[in-house]
């Protein structure tokens, strides 16, 4: 009877520890895509269509237009209607350009909702 109790007490042991350490593997678990993919799965999408498969970013930043911007281009800036919203959104190591190194940034640019621009950097 007591080799019954300790045999349980290890299988529960040992279940307990597996449960554990599953979710935990299966959020380190993540994929990469190449350049082409990247592109055509993310390329004007919405911003809820990447969020549920890329997840939340790393970093979100919203576009702001200088204040003196139609000094500088020399022609106004200003025009008619509600504005457009440019937010970035920031990835880190989710695209491959060779097979063992992945870019350390992806930067998706949102425009009204739209991933209008999808930008790979290694310096930032």
């Amino acid at each position: 009877m007591v080799l019954y109790k300790k045999c349980f007490l290890v299988v529960g042991a040992l279940l307990a520890s597996i449960m554990m350490a599953t979710p935990a593997m299966a959020e380190s678990k993540k994929t990469t895509y190449t350049e082409e993919e990247f592109l055509n799965a993310f390329g004007n999408k919405t911003r809820d269509v990447v969020a549920k498969q890329l997840g939340q970013p790393l970093k979100k930043e919203q576009s702001v237009k200088p204040s003196n911007a139609s000094n500088v281009l020399g022609r106004p800036t200003e025009k008619q209607g509600k504005p457009d919203q440019v937010e970035m959104w920031y990835y880190k190591d989710l695209v491959k350009y060779d097979p063992k190194r992945t870019y350390k940034t992806i930067e998706l640019t949102f425009v009204n909702d739209r991933c209008v621009n999808i930008a790979f950097f290694n310096n930032r």
